[in-house]
Order: structure tokens, then sequence, then C-alpha cells
């Protein structure tokens, strides 16, 4: 009501000082008006006395006058001035097109005002036209008439000073009456108003829409932060836009999948990502069309799924919900590369079975050499029966989600029985095992452990040298238990290195043949060691031998989180 009171004020002041500047004004204009019609008439009255003397002796009575407040120009028919009070004639310019000229010459007198070009003032000019035919003119400036309002200032200021006090009494005593009553209003309890009738409906609307306002406003937060509440915990992004690409709304996960910092509504989708493909799923949503594609976005594979917000036939915008399917896609093609790589796999020991079979059945084998041929056909079927052990390896690994028991194990125990398993293998190969290390106790799962370092150390005495070592070091550091394999054979080359985890990737294709290898067991042990929430990575030098450290965390994280 303070404001309302104010502007009450502010009116009636605003009021007063425009009338009263309004008074002042009309007044100051007749009095100049007033002032300008007296010396137009002055100025006819001295014309008329001065042409007078003209016609009787001609420019020496001109020269003949003084003490003249106007200023007299006198101009023959042509226009060229004669005689002037105030100038020098001959460096003024032909005054025949002069307004007050030409009506003098034509009607016989003439009037006008304007800027003196010479003067720099407002200046009334009054001509008449003498019986020669020349024109005779007297001017003269307002300056006597702004003097006389100059002199009316000081009364005038003081006027309206007492003027605006009266007005500044009067406004703020009668805003205050007008406010008082309006201060003590309860809106809470409208049918206990009793102030101006006026005011009474627009109180109890204002109540009614206040109390409806709050109710709806309530419903909105409490949507709102449903909505918010939904929208932050997808992992999807959603994005909401207007029909000019302006983002209305958006949640965090828009901001990871593009790898934006903040999602700012107001501004053009396209500074989210500036891609031509997200583009044109943009321009077409916006058209209209239901778009559902996946692009390569910022180094992810994002699908983007655009629907249109259609109102009356009429495209007002859209949503788009972005979802990262790097992994499904990567799945895929390791699906596609997987099954092809099997297939061929399958097929080479497939082939020599079938064929080294069919040289039997035609009777082509002497009886000396079936035992050759036999023997052959159960090498390929051993290596047969690896490969379709290692991929339902794999495959059991890549389902995940399984309900593996983990069990506190001895890795130093593990470790003693898989270099025992293995002592024949290393024999024929005269590899030297040795094993660093005291006991070793994390939670894991007891078969996939063992499958990887089985893998890990096999790898190591298959792709070593005659007469090569493998060490393996066990280590407790603390959260973490470390362990490195080492051997001393034939290495791997640096542009290998990223791959040799991968399936079916062999760096000695014709070594791993030799050796009945499948291509499958590193990527068994990448398998075994992301499931049991580990790390791996590799060192090795092409003739000086291969390091594989593995770091497994002491404790489930599932028991840790219960234990806490």
């Amino acid at each position: 009501m303070i404001i309302l009171s104010k502007k009450i004020f502010k009116y009636i002041m605003l009021v007063s000082t425009m009338v009263t500047v309004l008074g002042l004004a009309f007044v100051i204009g007749i009095l100049s008006h007033s002032f300008q019609h007296q010396l137009m008439n002055e100025l006819k009255k001295e014309a008329a006395y001065i042409s007078r003397g003209v016609e009787a002796a001609g420019t020496d009575y001109l020269d003949q006058l003084n003490n003249v407040d106007s200023r007299i120009t006198y101009v023959d028919e042509s226009g060229k001035v004669l005689y002037d009070n105030e100038a020098d004639v001959e460096s003024m310019e032909n005054h025949g097109h002069r307004k007050e000229i030409r009506e003098a010459e034509l009607t016989g007198e003439g009037e006008d005002e304007r800027m003196s070009s010479t003067l720099s003032k407002k200046t009334i000019y009054y001509a008449i036209r003498l019986e020669n035919g020349n024109v005779l003119r007297v001017s003269g400036t307002q300056d006597s008439a702004l003097a006389l309002v100059w002199q009316l200032v000081p009364s005038l200021l003081g006027v309206l000073f007492l003027i605006l006090v009266l007005s500044a009494v009067f406004a703020s005593r009668l805003s205050g009456r007008v406010v008082e009553p309006l201060n003590n209003l309860d809106l809470e309890h409208p049918e206990e108003i009793n102030v101006y009738e006026e005011v009474e409906p627009l109180i109890s609307k204002i109540y009614r829409q206040n109390r409806q306002i709050r109710l709806q406003l309530e419903a909105a937060r409490r949507q709102q932060k449903e909505f918010s509440i939904i929208t932050e915990n997808m992992q999807e992004g959603l994005l909401v836009i207007d029909r000019y690409t302006m983002v209305l709304s958006g949640n965090s996960s828009v901001g990871k999948l593009l790898k934006v910092n903040e999602i700012r509504t107001g501004e053009s989708v396209y500074l989210l990502n500036r891609s031509e493909e997200f583009r044109g799923v943009v321009e077409q949503v916006l058209e209209g069309n239901h778009e559902d594609k996946i692009l390569r976005l910022d180094g992810s594979d994002i699908q983007v799924i655009a629907n249109p917000v259609i109102r009356e036939n009429k495209t007002e915008g859209a949503v788009i919900l972005l979802v990262d399917v790097t992994e499904k896609v990567e799945r895929e093609q390791l699906r596609r590369e997987f099954s092809a790589n099997v297939s061929h796999e399958l097929k080479t020991p497939l082939t020599s079975i079938s064929g080294f079979a069919e040289i039997m059945q035609d009777g082509f084998v002497k009886d000396e050499d079936v035992k050759v041929f036999a023997g052959r056909i159960y090498k390929e079927a051993q290596r047969l029966i690896r490969l379709v052990g290692d991929v339902i390896r794999i495959s059991r690994l890549d389902e995940g989600g399984l309900p593996y028991q983990w069990e506190k194990l001895d890795l130093y125990s593990l470790t003693h029985d898989i270099f025992s398993t293995l002592h024949e293998a290393a024999g024929k190969q005269e590899v030297h095992m040795y094993m660093e290390g005291g006991s070793t106790v994390l939670e894991t799962v007891p078969t996939i452990m063992e499958e990887v370092l089985y893998n890990v150390c096999d790898n190591a005495i298959k792709y070593n040298h005659q007469g090569g070592e493998v060490f393996v070091r066990l280590k407790d550091e603390g959260d973490v238990v470390r362990v490195n394999v080492r051997d001393t054979g034939i290495g791997i080359p640096k542009e290998d290195q990223e791959r040799i985890f991968e399936r079916f990737y062999r760096v000695d294709k014709s070594h791993s043949k030799e050796i009945g290898g499948t291509g499958l067991g590193l990527s068994i042990v990448k398998h075994g060691v992301k499931t049991l929430n580990g790390r791996l990575w590799l060192k090795s030098e092409p003739g000086q031998g291969t390091e594989i450290i593995m770091e497994f965390p002491k404790h489930h994280m599932e028991n840790k989180e219960a234990a806490e």
C-alpha cells in the first residue's frame, strides 16, 4: 500500500505541476503574442512615418535619422538594397525574393517573421511600397518581449513554488486518507472487510483468484518435482524443444551423452551438437516426421528417437530421446565377428577330420598308416573340443548377471594347483616355473579365477622359448591383490598389444596352430578379470618376453556395502 500511496502522491503532484506549467505557458504565450502584435503596430506606424520622409527627401532623409531602434532597409524595384542602417549595402544580397518584399510590391504592404541570417535572432519584418515603386522595410527583434518575460520569471517561479508546496501538502494528506483503509485489508478473511463499496467486489475476486492460483501453483510444483525426479534419474537423455529449435527443458543425462557442461533453456538445440546428422534429425522432426536413428556423436553411438509435438495439425515442437547404444553396437559387431570366426575355426578341424575319415573309408590308407590317420583325427577332434569349450566359457562370461558364488580363496594355493596341472606341458617345453609371495586371501569366484590364472600361465608356457622361464608373483597391496605373470618368451610387437585380448586374434598364427591354440585364451582372461571387477594390462618386448599384470579387489563390492 505504500507504493499505492506514493503513486497517488505522484499523480496529484504531476497533475498540479502540469496544470501550473501549462497555465504559465499559456500566460507567457498570450503576453508574447500581445507584445508581438504591439511591436508590429509600432513598426507599421514607424514605416508610415519614414515613408513620407523618404518620398519627400529621398535617401538623404534616411541618412538624417538618428536614435532609431528599428532596422531600416530601402530596396528598389529590382530587389537591390539602396540603404540599410545596420549593414553595408554593397555586401548585401538581392532582397527581391524576400516574402515581405514580394507582398509589398504586389499589395502595397507585406509582413514576415524569421530568423535573420545576419542577426541570428527572430525578427519581425514590415514592408511598404512607396509611390516610386521602391520598398521601405522596417524590422524589429523580440528582445524587448523576451526581456519583459524575463522580468516576470522571479515572480512566476515564486508562484510555481508556492503552488507545488500546496499541492504536495494536499497530495500527501489525500493519498494517506485514501490508502489508510486499504492498508488494513485482510485478504485471508474477505468477509470481514468493510471498506469502500467500490472495492469490495474486487477484493473478493482477488481472494478467489489468489486461492485458485495457490492451489494451481502447489499442484504445478508437485508435478514439476515428480517430473524432475523421474527425468533426472533416467539414464536416457530427454530433450524438449519448440518449433524454433530452442531448448525448453533437458535432463542431466543429455549433457553426459552429448558431452556438454550445461543445458541452457532458451538456446538453440544445435549448440549441443553441431554435426550434420544431428541437425538433419532435428529438421526432420520439426517438419512433422518421426525419426529413429543411431548417430555417431562425439565418439559414442547414440540412438536418437525424435517425435514431433503436433497441435491443430501444426508442429509446435519436438520431444527427443537420446540413448547410449555404444555397448550394444559394439556387442553386435563383436557377435558378428565372433560368429564368423567361430565358423571359420570350426570349419578347419572338421574339414580335416572329414578328409581323413573319407580317405580311410575309401580304403586309400594302408593298414600300417591307419594309426597315423587316426592320430590326426584325434588331434583335430581335441582341437575342436578345446575350441568348443573356450566358446562356451566366453559365452558364459558374456552373459553376465549370473549368480556367481563369491567365496574366500587363497591365490597362493590356487596358483600352486595350476602349476601342478601345467607341470607336464611345461616339461615338454622345458619351461621352468617359479612362484613368489605367500598366502593371499581374497573374495572371488573360484571357477572364474582359476580359468583366468590357468589361461595366463598356459599362454606363458605355450609362447615361451625352449628352456624358458615363467614367474608368477602374488602381492597383497591392502585393498587389492596384484598378480604378475612374466615369461621369457617370444614377446608381443607393440602394434599387436592393443588387440591381443580380442577373440581369435593371434600374433603368430603359425606358432598358434602348431601348439593348438584357439585364440580365445586371453579373451577369456579379459572377460574373467572384468567379471571379477579387476584391472588388466601388459608389458611386452619382442624377443624379451611378456608380463601380464592383474589387480583384483580383496572384497566383493556387494558384501562390502552390506557390511557398511
